[in-house]
């Protein structure tokens, strides 16, 4: 499997902290693009504590991984920030119900001030301060708490009902010059290649899951087509030995997609054609 880093990271699994299953089990055993171990709507109030140490045991014993911690209302938010300040094994955190930069300003401050932070935008208010939680300088990405932002809303979990949302998170990360957003997950396996494709066609760059065998699907509708990179290449190789000009007001543009698309399947270690 090829490491790739948290920017360009398309699977995102989420797992119950405070389940019965060893964190390595997950972590070894899937090749999602990144594990979060998840203290906030899988853990009942009751197992709060118990789950929370468990993930500070696991972090500072040689694991790693990111954590979803609670928001920063909760009564939970202060001591997930002060259990995993120090967690040798910490990637970052997960912020849910993110509703403002300052809440983003704060939660890496209690982490330390050097921890990446992802904003999960789960409510009206959340996304109506999308562009000052993207701006603020801890936030890291930005990542859709779909299920619970259509009940915060009162719609449909539909595409049409969500588009306008959607298109705002990609348009905040892109203006914050963030990697792209990481959709909500899909909870029914029928749907998942539709789900992977909408992701794909709005302009988002990861998406969640809450089962391992989803992952594979997400990774492959997430990565640039073997048709798209060979065009990229041929379209690049063709440019440079032109000499690098530009033939009529189009070129440059493609030329961007082009690098673009060469660039991600680098960092994705996807294979580029020999030149």
């Amino acid at each position: 499997m090829v490491d790739v880093s948290s920017e360009a990271s398309r699977s995102w699994l989420l797992v119950n902290a405070a389940g019965q299953t060893p964190f390595e089990s997950f972590v070894n055993g899937t090749d999602a693009d990144e594990v979060i171990l998840d203290l906030e709507d899988a853990v009942a109030p009751n197992d709060k504590n118990a789950a929370r140490a468990k993930v500070t045991e696991y972090l500072n014993s040689g694991g790693r991984g990111w954590v979803r911690i609670n928001d920063a209302s909760s009564e939970y938010w202060s001591a997930d920030c002060n259990a995993l300040a120090d967690a040798s094994g910490l990637k970052g955190v997960v912020l849910a119900k993110a509703e403002g930069g300052n809440h983003m300003w704060d939660t890496a401050n209690r982490l330390g001030g050097g921890v990446p932070v992802i904003a999960l935008i789960e409510t009206a208010r959340g996304l109506a301060r999308v562009h000052d939680i993207a701006a603020a300088r801890p936030c890291f990405r930005i990542a859709f708490g779909v299920n619970d932002y259509t009940l915060d809303i009162g719609v449909e979990n539909d595409p049409m009902a969500l588009a306008y949302s959607r298109s705002q998170l990609v348009v905040a990360s892109r203006a914050a010059h963030i990697p792209g957003p990481i959709d909500g997950p899909t909870r029914d396996q029928a749907q998942l290649a539709d789900g992977v494709a909408l992701t794909r066609r709005m302009g988002m760059t990861g998406k969640l899951a809450l089962d391992s065998g989803q992952i594979a699907e997400i990774n492959t509708g997430l990565s640039p087509a073997p048709t798209d990179i060979a065009w990229a290449h041929a379209f690049v190789e063709t440019f440079n030995k032109n000499g690098g000009k530009p033939k009529n007001g189009s070129d440059l543009p493609r030329l961007h997609r082009a690098q673009t698309i060469l660039h991600k399947a680098d960092m994705l270690g996807i294979a580029i054609p020999a030149t």
